[in-house]
């Protein structure tokens, strides 16, 4: 396993404020390891610039023009985390045996790589860095985020409870990875569907050290909604369920509104007028809404379209980094 090389992946977007610390403790990290032997000498932190509109960029380019260690590719524009996150992942794939993917603000424990590392080694492909509790998250966040994981599951979509993209891929899952051909990726889904041998590390997760999240609300729901209408075809089965039941309500307003109406309790036409166009029209544009989302991905994903561009690669020769 010593002659493994790890690549540590980390995509950025607009993180000025913490990269230093960044660099600083991954970099600590990755010599600890080589020092003890677990992986190559070769091994390398590789950053990914997502169209950064700060000076995330060119932060990168400094780390890297001091350390020989220190890699970095830049995405032409923002193409999004999930796109950021596989474009290093697929870098990794062609020059490392194992990637190890975290976020840039250091949230997620960085003392869990070497268990991780340690887990490769006794044969598992893919090692989930799994949260051991939520208590830090607002009461919101943590209601939103357990429901989020019970709503994919229960949707037959296979997900990790309490874990996000901190997580270490062998090549040869990485190598099945990049069969995956959809524009709208869902990593944390697709990893526990490739079936590997996989296990899970449980570390505390941090306070973010510096800046804000890349995660608010509203992308949070367009991530989760994506993630949903990736792996499951469920909800278009609850639209026709929900169809018929709507029609079975339907009979029973009828049947109530001529209950009504022959005892000249209520006002003609009234009941019957509310019950069709208001519950029936509101069934029928929810119904449309689903439907629409499954059309459009199916018209994005037809097109066949790169999920992403490099504008710029930054990399050591090999011979330079086995000297240093």
């Amino acid at each position: 396993m010593k002659n493994d090389i790890l690549a540590i992946v980390v995509p950025c977007y607009n993180e000025q404020e913490v990269l230093d610390k960044t660099n600083h403790v991954l970099l600590e990290t990755l010599n600890d390891l080589k020092e003890k032997e677990k992986i190559s000498r070769k091994s390398f932190l590789l950053y990914v610039n997502d169209g950064s509109k700060d000076r995330t960029w060119e932060l990168i380019r400094g780390k890297y023009e001091e350390d020989p260690y220190v890699r970095g590719i830049s995405l032409a524009g923002n193409k999004g985390h999930q796109n950021a996150l596989y474009a290093g992942l697929m870098y990794a794939r062609e020059k490392a045996d194992i990637a190890i993917s975290i976020d840039a603000d250091l949230q997620d424990d960085v003392s869990a790589i070497e268990e991780m590392v340690d887990k490769y080694g006794e044969g598992y492909d893919i090692v989930y860095g799994v949260r051991s509790s939520r208590e830090k998250d607002s009461f919101f966040k943590k209601t939103t985020a357990q429901g989020f994981y019970k709503l994919m599951n229960s949707l037959g979509t296979k997900t990790v409870y309490n874990h996000a993209d901190f997580r270490l891929m062998s090549k040869r899952t990485l190598d099945e990875l990049s069969l995956y051909g959809e524009t709208h990726l869902f990593l944390r889904g697709i990893a526990p569907e490739l079936g590997f041998r996989s296990t899970s590390v449980s570390y505390a997760r941090k306070e973010r050290e510096a800046g804000e999240s890349k995660y608010p609300f509203k992308k949070m729901v367009s991530f989760a909604f994506d993630g949903i209408t990736s792996f499951s075809v469920k909800p278009l089965t609850l639209i026709l369920f929900l169809g018929i039941a709507a029609i079975i309500f339907s009979f029973v307003i009828i049947i109530y509104a001529l209950v009504r109406h022959f005892t000249g309790a209520t006002v003609t036409g009234w009941t019957s007028m509310f019950a069709s166009i208001w519950f029936i029209g509101g069934v029928q544009l929810a119904a449309i809404g689903v439907v629409g989302q499954y059309v459009g991905k199916t018209f994005i994903e037809t097109k066949k379209r790169p999920r992403y561009y490099i504008s710029e690669v930054l990399e050591h020769n090999e011979n330079q980094e086995t000297e240093n």
